[in-house]
């Protein structure tokens, strides 16, 4: 039998790519025998994903919240690959501080890269995808946007980063509405605490004891098995399934 989650000669773009969950879904996604793009602001990072996995992957150093080097870097893809099958929709930085001392600099940061910067991708890759199935190109168009269970039941400390992935859902709800028909599935996944540089706060001392009580499975995710229901979605197996919000979380959101 055929691996049904294959990503054999699929054109994938991951974004956030330089660490954390984007490299896990990279490393895997790779296995699976996708051709990878890769982008961040890290350049040293980046490049770093990229030779861990060897042959088949181009990568671009820029911020998502500039709209100029997002479809510059979509149309050079498009021109060296003439497809891009799918869209893992990662980026994301954090700037914490309660809600009355936060600074409009570190909200809208946040605001700038989690959410604007998740739709400027969105839309760049999408409206490729929407082309390619106007001219009877049935290849597969998946989009799988990150949010978190921050923005489905709120956050301490950190307001700006819970708006906008509350926002990521509403994206994913409208893209998926709107794209339906041209064969683009676009579904969310809300992961709960996996062990990367972002969530180093909550994994402290401090913290750990409230995080630990939250997780029905009481342990703290490697981003290596939470990458494989990304690539999940991004596959044939997920064809049926679009306009969704997968919590990934060890049972943080069971009941929502």
């Amino acid at each position: 039998m055929d691996n049904p989650m294959t990503l054999e000669n699929r054109v994938i773009v991951i974004t956030g790519a330089a660490q954390g969950i984007g490299r896990g879904v990279a490393t895997t996604a790779a296995a699976l025998g996708a051709r990878l793009v890769l982008l961040d602001i890290n350049g040293d990072g980046v490049k770093e994903t990229a030779d861990m996995l060897g042959g088949k992957v181009d990568t671009y150093v820029g911020s998502v919240a500039d709209a100029g080097f997002v479809q510059q870097t979509v149309d050079d893809v498009i021109a060296k690959h003439g497809v891009i099958n799918g869209l893992f929709n990662n980026a994301g930085i954090i700037r914490t501080a309660m809600i009355h001392k936060m600074s409009i600099a570190d909200w809208q940061a946040v605001i700038d890269v989690n959410l604007t910067g998740v739709f400027q991708c969105l839309q760049a890759v999408g409206r490729h995808m929407i082309e390619r199935s106007k001219e009877g190109d049935a290849s597969p168009s998946r989009i799988v946007n990150v949010s978190s269970i921050a923005g489905r039941r709120g956050t301490i400390g950190q307001i700006n980063y819970g708006a906008a992935k509350s926002g990521v859902l509403g994206i994913t709800m409208s893209a998926a509405r709107e794209w339906a028909r041209f064969g683009v599935c676009v579904n969310s996944v809300c992961f709960g605490a996996v062990e990367t540089p972002m969530t180093e706060v909550i994994r402290s001392p401090k913290f750990i004891d409230r995080t630990m009580a939250s997780i029905p499975m009481g342990r703290i995710a490697e981003p290596s098995e939470v990458a494989g229901p990304c690539c999940f979605l991004l596959s044939d197996t997920a064809s049926y399934i679009t306009g969704q919000h997968l919590n990934i979380d060890g049972g943080s959101q069971i009941g929502f």
